[in-house]
């Protein structure tokens, strides 16, 4: 392996792209060459004026497709032989990508999960709410395919290439999180978890992820084990 890509969709982060940007850029990844790549799902709130003072390449979408359809047009341009996903706010930190990377390099996994709730001392995960909902849908992932997760909509996953450039992610929005684990598992990609920290924010922070979007992850799971 000689390349990591950073895929980092982006939505109205005027106020964290550059420090989270700035975070990824310093990180640890383990000697190996890095891609970061922005993909812009329609920002309207300055985070565009950012761009001029970056050097990455950058995909815009004219109109806001979600999170999913966002990484999607990442992976079309991703080149890199590890692939991490990172949101474009503050609640996670890529000092944690070396746990991640480490664990594929070792070839102990093809699929590593950076889970919030392997480490709680350093996670905080006072949205109640959201910590529940959750933990719910991770036990419906183990319940239906029979695998022990502890944090499936995590926003840290780091994937060999190979399992995941030739998946057609259908979901656009964050049903992405339950759709590639399910295609993931049916794959028999093998799967390890790592703790990481976790700085959780509210809705009146920009947090965006809402019931909504956790009745339709619910779905997914159901959708990509039966259904597809």
């Amino acid at each position: 392996m000689k390349k990591i890509t950073v895929l980092m969709p982006v939505y109205n982060e005027v106020n964290t792209l550059l420090p989270i940007l700035e975070k990824v850029e310093n990180a640890d990844f383990c000697g190996l060459e890095k891609e970061i790549i922005l993909i812009d799902d329609n920002s309207l709130d300055g985070t565009q004026k950012l761009y001029a003072k970056i050097s990455h390449p950058v995909f815009y979408h004219k109109t806001n497709k979600g999170k999913g359809a966002a990484l999607k047009t990442g992976l079309a341009h991703a080149t890199g032989d590890i692939i991490i996903i990172q949101d474009a706010d503050l609640e996670y930190n890529p000092d944690d990508y070396k746990a991640l990377i480490e664990v594929l390099l070792a070839d102990d996994a093809d699929v590593v999960y950076g889970s919030r709730f392997l480490n709680m001392e350093n996670s905080n995960t006072s949205v109640t709410s959201h910590y529940y909902g959750n933990k719910f849908l991770t036990y419906v992932t183990n319940l239906l395919f029979k695998t022990a997760l502890t944090d499936m909509e995590t926003c840290y996953k780091a994937f060999k290439a190979e399992f995941i450039k030739d998946i057609n992610i259908e979901s656009e929005r964050f049903d992405f999180e339950p759709e590639i684990t399910a295609k993931m598992l049916k794959k028999g990609a093998r799967f390890k978890e790592v703790p990481i920290s976790y700085n959780g924010r509210s809705h009146d922070e920009g947090k965006k992820i809402s019931y909504i979007d956790g009745l339709d992850a619910l779905w997914a799971l159901f959708k990509f084990r039966y259904l597809k």
